[in-house]
């Protein structure tokens, strides 16, 4: 699988994905809401846009849809409950459904409720040569988690998280629709002050004087997401002190719920 992350300089961090399979050069885009620079990309790399996949319903996702599909006749793909809320839908994707690029590159849909309901995370389940790959829009971040402002729900949104991406590989990558990380890195070591993998990625991040192209994995993000950590001693000791109220022994759930809401105003 060819992997094409292309960041749009909005106020946003959005990124858009080209995904190609090596032996056709056949590729969807994923999410491409600056059309023109999507499809440059893609003419620059030689690959032929065949589908348009949307992870959810946001413009900020879906913006570029008709003109890419207008420029490639791609095909597009979205969540099966999303055809009222994104235009001319041509696939719904339910659990477990495929999206074939090329002849070697399979995507899995995942049905990933939370920041919306109407949310898919495509999973490549990696080969001999390859790691599992997870693109996953609006769901999980780089160090944190999508917000559920806009059709969304945090209880479904942690349901998510502890029936399927808390089960994945350590060895997945990870491919978010938007770059929170400083911020996101920032949240964590609020939480967790002794969260020495959190400093020193921080201070990494930091550094960097071009634009990131950082790819995360689910075992870094075991160690570095706050989201991920929700029996962190340290966490749970900051949480009692802030909210007396906070039970004595928290259930991973209860932790997570504390964490979003604390994030919305963070």
């Amino acid at each position: 699988m060819l992997v094409e992350q292309i960041p749009v300089h909005n106020s946003l961090r959005n990124y858009m994905y080209l995904i190609a399979c090596p032996e056709t050069l056949e590729a969807v885009a994923i999410d491409p809401l600056d059309h023109a620079v999507c499809l440059a990309r893609g003419s620059e790399l030689g690959w032929q846009i065949r589908g348009v996949i949307n992870t959810h319903e946001h413009y900020d996702h879906t913006g570029g849809n008709a003109d890419v599909i207008a420029a490639t006749g791609a095909t597009l793909y979205a969540h099966h409950n999303a055809a009222d809320k994104i235009d001319n839908v041509d696939v719904g994707l339910k659990a477990g459904d495929a999206v074939q690029v090329g002849s070697s590159v399979r995507l899995i849909s995942m049905d990933t409720p939370g920041h919306t309901f109407c949310h898919t995370c495509l999973y490549f389940e990696g080969d001999k040569e390859q790691a599992p790959a997870l693109f996953c829009g609006d769901t999980l971040f780089n160090a944190g988690v999508g917000n559920c402002h806009n059709g969304g729900d945090p209880q479904t949104m942690y349901r998510t998280f502890a029936d399927q991406l808390f089960l994945l590989p350590d060895h997945t990558r990870i491919y978010p629709g938007h770059d929170y990380i400083v911020n996101n890195l920032q949240f964590t070591i609020s939480r967790e002050s002794d969260n020495q993998a959190a400093i020193s990625l921080l201070a990494a991040m930091q550094q960097w004087t071009h634009e990131p192209h950082f790819i995360s994995n689910i075992a870094l993000e075991r160690s570095v997401n706050t989201f991920f950590r929700l029996d962190s001693v340290t966490m749970i000791r900051i949480l009692q002190q802030q909210f007396p109220d906070f039970p004595p022994q928290p259930s991973a759930q209860q932790v997570f719920l504390k964490l979003r809401e604390l994030r919305n105003s963070w």
